[in-house]
C-alpha cells in the first residue's frame, strides 16, 4: 500500500469515526440492532448539502444534519417502544422511509457541493497543510473531541441511565427510570452521531448521494468487533477508543485488500461487501481461536 492509500485509509477512517460511535452506542451499550443507520447517514448528507447549496454555513449545516439524524433515531425508539415494534423491524422502516425522505429534501439522487465552501476547505485555509495531511487531522480531531465528550456523558446520571438499560432494562425500571425514554434518546443520540459523520463525508468527498449508506451498518460493526477484537473492552474508555480505531483499521483493511493481486486475479471495488464479512468474521473467531491455542500451549 503506498502512503497515499495509507492517508485515504486514514481519512475514511475518522470521516466514517462518528458513525462507527453511534454504532456501538446502540449495539453495544443499549443492546438495540439499529439498521436506521443506512438511512440516517445519507440524511445528515443530504441536509448538510442542500443548506451549504442553500447559503447555510458549513458548521450550520452540519448541526442541521445531527439534529434532521436525532429525529431519524426517535422515529425508530417511538416505534419500538410506543408502538410495539419489534426494535429490528422499526429500524428497518425507519431506513426505508428515509430513502423517501432524502430524495424529498434533496430534490433529486444526488447534490453536488463543488465549488461550495466546506469545513475541509476551512481547515485547509486554517492550516495551510495540503489536503491529504489536513482532512485525516481534521477528522481525527472531531473523532477525539466525540470519544472525550461521549465518555464524559456516559459516567453521567443519563449517561448510566443508559448503561443501565441495555444491561438491565427490569433493574432501572424498578429504580424509577423510564427505559421508553432513554431508549428513544438513546437511539436519536446515536442517529445525530452517525448523521454528523454523513455530513462530514459529503463535505469532504464535495457530494451527497441518496445511495450512499448502502452497507454502512455492516462497516460499523465491522469496525466495532475488529477493534474490541484488537484493542479490547474492559472499560467504557477502552472500549470506545477501541471502536474509534476500529474504525481506522477497517478501512486500513479495505485498501489493504483492494491492492491485492494474486497472479490475473485481482480484487475489485464490488468485491468490498464480501471483504467485509470475511473480516467480520476473522474478527469474530480470531479470539475462539486464540484461547483455544493458549489453552493447547499451556497444556504442553
Amino acid at each position: 500500500m503506498t502512503l497515499y492509500a495509507f492517508y485515504g485509509a486514514l481519512e475514511q477512517g475518522f470521516a466514517y469515526g462518528l458513525m462507527v460511535l453511534g454504532v456501538y452506542l446502540t449495539f453495544r451499550i443499549l443492546d438495540f440492532p439499529d439498521l436506521t443507520v443506512d438511512g440516517s447517514l445519507p440524511l445528515g448528507a443530504s441536509v448538510s448539502a442542500v443548506a451549504i447549496s442553500s447559503g447555510y454555513s458549513p458548521f450550520v449545516a452540519i448541526f442541521m444534519a445531527c439534529g434532521a439524524g436525532f429525529l431519524a433515531g426517535m422515529v425508530t425508539g417511538i416505534l419500538n417502544t410506543k408502538l410495539k415494534i419489534l426494535h429490528l423491524l422499526a429500524s428497518i422502516l425507519t431506513m426505508i422511509a428515509l430513502y423517501s425522505v432524502n430524495l424529498r429534501i434533496m430534490g433529486k439522487p444526488n447534490v453536488s457541493l463543488l465549488g461550495q465552501n466546506t469545513v475541509v476547505d476551512w481547515f485547509m485555509e486554517l492550516s495551510g497543510l495540503p489536503q491529504y495531511l489536513s482532512t485525516p487531522i481534521l477528522f481525527c480531531a472531531v473523532c477525539v473531541l466525540a470519544a472525550v465528550t461521549l465518555v464524559w456523558f456516559l459516567h453521567t446520571e443519563i449517561g448510566l441511565a443508559l448503561l443501565a438499560t441495555g444491561d438491565n432494562p427490569q433493574m432501572i425500571t424498578s429504580q424509577g427510570v423510564n427505559t421508553h425514554t432513554v431508549i428513544i434518546f438513546g437511539v436519536g443520540l446515536s442517529n445525530a452521531m452517525v448523521a454528523c459523520s454523513g455530513a462530514l463525508v459529503a463535505q469532504n468527498q464535495g457530494a451527497a448521494d441518496v445511495n450512499m449508506g448502502v452497507g454502512s451498518i455492516v462497516a460499523g460493526l465491522a469496525s466495532v468487533i475488529i477493534g474490541e477484537t484488537v484493542f479490547g473492552d474492559r472499560t467504557i474508555f477502552r472500549a470506545i477508543v477501541a471502536a474509534l480505531l476500529g474504525s481506522v483499521l477497517y478501512r486500513v483493511a479495505i485498501a489493504l485488500a483492494l491492492g491485492l493481486k494474486l497472479g490475473a486475479f485481482s480484487i475489485t471495488p464490488s468485491d468490498l461487501n464480501l471483504i467485509t464479512a470475511l473480516l467480520v468474521v476473522v474478527a469474530l473467531t480470531a479470539p475462539g481461536i486464540k484461547k483455544k491455542l493458549f489453552f493447547r500451549g499451556a497444556a504442553s
